[in-house]
């Protein structure tokens, strides 16, 4: 995902829990945003 030109997040949660679009952006802009799951496991592992 770091290595991305686009990523399209979805959730929050799995199944039925999910499928709403929660971000769109590059993956700098989802780290930079820091709203959603996804985003701060990816700024995790770019500070690694």
């Amino acid at each position: 995902m770091a290595h991305a030109d686009w990523i399209i997040d979805l959730g929050p949660g799995a199944g039925h829990e999910g499928g709403e679009i929660v971000f769109t952006g590059t993956p700098a802009d989802l780290v930079a945003d820091g709203a959603t799951l996804t985003g701060r496991h990816l700024a995790e592992y770019a500070a690694s």
